[in-house]
């Protein structure tokens, strides 16, 4: 499956072997791993808990995919991202996209992160001293968003 949600946590070095089995062609393996900060627009984070709609978010995950695709020579692209409540320094996602070549490799990543910090449809609220919060995408995020527009 290229796309995961789920509440288990995953293991990094299995994945990459999985996604990586079988293909002799692929020159280039790139991942991101996300993971809880303790802190976060200044303030202590306890907790941060994820919710999604199941069904509609892996539909709108594999597009995003079908979509890297089309943009860059890969060979495939994985995406695992847990829901529920997460401490800090757990893992939130994997990006992983292999390709026989380093530059679309890491583009066609970067460009799927950029999503899933954008448009992805999870939503995040994080516990702090001063109570829950729900967390909105940055403006950084949205302008980094915006170089993919076509």
């Amino acid at each position: 499956m290229p796309v995961r949600v789920q509440t288990e946590d995953f293991d990094l070095t299995t994945e990459i072997a999985q996604l990586r089995a079988g293909f002799p062609k692929i020159g280039a393996v790139v991942s991101f791993v996300g993971t809880v900060r303790d802190l976060n627009e200044g303030e202590q984070v306890a907790e941060m808990a994820l919710e999604h709609y199941p069904g509609m978010t892996e539909k709108s995950l594999e597009a995003i995919i079908l979509q890297a695709k089309s943009r860059w020579e890969l060979f495939d692209a994985l995406v695992i991202h847990r829901v529920g409540p997460l401490l800090p320094l757990d893992q939130i996602v994997l990006v992983a996209v292999t390709s026989a070549h380093r530059g679309e490799a890491f583009a066609a990543c970067e460009f799927i992160i950029d999503y899933l910090k954008t448009d992805a449809p999870f939503w995040k609220k994080e516990q702090t001293p001063q109570g829950a919060r729900w967390v909105d995408a940055r403006v950084t995020d949205e302008v980094a968003m915006k170089k993919w527009v076509r």
